[in-house]
């Protein structure tokens, strides 16, 4: 006998009996593989600081030379400025009139998955791809759709995250499934009809066998809905310690299905912290990607990419444009200067988070590429990058300043605060910020009170100076709410034996659901 399903009420456009059908198909199909490698990754953790490696038992993949990845799907030939955003109304329609070559709608860092963000954003996709979706401002100006049309993509949540709001049995629904298995319902059969394919980002991914199961996803959806094998295609975060593993093999078990990799910051930054506590970083603003172990992670990534016939993407611009002329000359000075970076690396395309970016970037690789769709055909075999190189630790004794202290804590307090308010992209101190900042920074809070981080004062970080930090923090908006939920929130996690693998599930356990 089947077990009852539930769903909470919204939009009955998007949530229509044969969509939630879908989804409890997949769910029924895949959701005891993915409790299993969820299981997987928490016994690893357990067993203490995990054995970081090239896998023996996978060689033979990384030595075979003649396998590739498929051939780009239709619009991701060129891939040069990429756009990121949640999918609200008014920045789906600013990101797809920004004249980037993609627009990536964020269900996950960059959307605070309340109930209504995640459908509504399903239905504003499906607006956007039929030229419908319109807003308008409270003072009456009007947004709507250009006549040019960014590729999209979709970035599901990362396999640990729920959807509480849809149960099998009193059991939630994976947050991954519902987000990919919802687009793929209402916009495969769109998107291929306007020359496109429906594509993915897929976020998170700790193992090979992980993307296997995507893989097996796709398959049986491109099955169940009557669309091509191969129609799917789907770049892979690298944002994971132990995925800079497994770059080959992730790519090898996505290959029909896979667009590349895709190289970030401050998640890696977060998962090095996890896999390693016990190596103290120095403020995450001053770990740069020239810092030798993520200089190996990206030249590991282009290379290992066009090895394989896949395009490597570079990482966010976060730079929210100032109105002051001197600050916005010296903001989009520095984004320039580190697109340069990854264009000269080998990178076949980057990520900007505002429009206000997109010229300056397609600028840098329209001077490097000039006619070309991307430079995959530069295959970097100079690069040699060992496991010692991706675990180099050379930072000597790190100190930090109080003022960085109070940064982080500042910065998790109003952004967990936004978040748990429904806003999940937010500009703070000139920076357009996703969860990604907020897990860096209160992971930064707990390693320097673990280890007692000496500060510039002649003082050590510790347990109460965070606390302190925090409290001042939440103290800046005494009147809303959100502020003391984020300061008990993170204050919880700060002082916890061993670091709390994502905020966002306590979060939305406690207050989303």
């Amino acid at each position: 006998m089947l077990e009852p399903v539930t769903v909470a009420p919204g939009n009955p456009q998007i949530l229509k009996p044969d969509a939630i059908e879908f989804i409890v198909a997949l769910d029924r199909e895949f959701g005891a593989r993915r409790v299993e490698l969820l299981e997987r990754r928490r016994r690893r953790r357990s067993a203490g600081t995990p054995v970081l490696d090239f896998r023996a038992d996978t060689a033979h993949v990384r030595a075979d030379p003649d396998w590739r990845v498929a051939a780009p799907g239709p619009g991701l030939a060129d891939r040069r400025v990429e756009i990121t955003g949640p999918p609200e109304r008014k920045m789906t329609i600013n990101a797809l009139n920004s004249g980037a070559q993609v627009w990536m709608a964020d269900f996950e860092d960059a959307l605070s998955p309340t109930w209504d963000n995640i459908v509504e954003g399903q239905q504003n996709l499906v607006d956007a791809l039929d030229g419908t979706i319109s807003w308008t401002a409270p003072d009456g100006r009007r947004y709507e759709l250009g006549d040019t049309l960014p590729t999209v993509m979709v970035r599901p949540r990362g396999w640990h995250l729920p959807e509480r709001h849809v149960r099998i049995g009193g059991r939630c629904v994976s947050g991954s499934l519902f987000d990919a298995g919802m687009y793929l319902f209402h916009c495969a059969r769109r998107q291929i009809d306007r020359g496109s394919g429906p594509y993915f980002y897929l976020p998170k991914l700790e193992d090979h066998r992980e993307a296997r199961l995507w893989n097996d996803v796709f398959v049986f959806a491109q099955e169940w809905l009557g669309i091509p094998r191969g129609t799917i295609r789907a770049t892979v975060l690298i944002e994971t310690l132990p995925a800079a593993f497994q770059m080959e093999e992730i790519l090898y078990e996505l290959r029909e299905h896979s667009a590349g990799l895709n190289a970030g910051r401050w998640d890696y930054l977060f998962s090095m912290i996890k896999n390693r506590p016990d190596v103290v970083l120095p403020y995450r603003g001053d770990v740069t990607m020239t810092t030798p172990f993520m200089r190996a992670y990206t030249e590991l990534l282009v290379s290992t990419c066009h090895r394989r016939g896949a395009h490597a993407i570079g990482g966010m611009a976060a730079a929210v444009p100032s109105r002051d002329p001197q600050q916005r000359r010296h903001a989009l000075a520095t984004v320039r200067q580190d697109k340069r970076r990854e264009v000269g690396d080998g990178f076949d395309g980057s990520w900007v988070a505002h429009p206000g970016l997109v010229e300056t970037c397609r600028e840098v690789f329209d001077q490097w590429l000039r006619d070309e769709p991307n430079q995959v055909v530069r295959r970097r075999d100079d690069v040699r990058v060992t496991a010692a190189d991706l675990l180099a630790d050379r930072f000597g004794d790190v100190v930090v300043a109080e003022a960085e202290v109070r940064a982080n804590a500042e910065v998790a307090v109003r952004y967990v605060a936004a978040w748990l308010d429904g806003r999940g992209a937010v500009a703070l101190n000139g920076l357009m910020e996703d969860a990604a900042t907020a897990e860096i920074s209160r992971a930064q809070l707990w390693q320097w009170a673990r280890h007692g981080t000496p500060m510039t004062n002649g003082l050590r970080v510790d347990l109460p100076l965070v606390r302190e930090c925090l409290e001042d923090a939440a103290a800046a908006e005494p009147a809303n709410p959100r502020f003391a939920q984020a300061r008990a929130l993170l204050t919880e996690m700060v002082s916890a034996t061993t670091l709390t693998d994502f905020l966002t599930l306590p979060a939305y356990a406690r207050h989303l659901s």
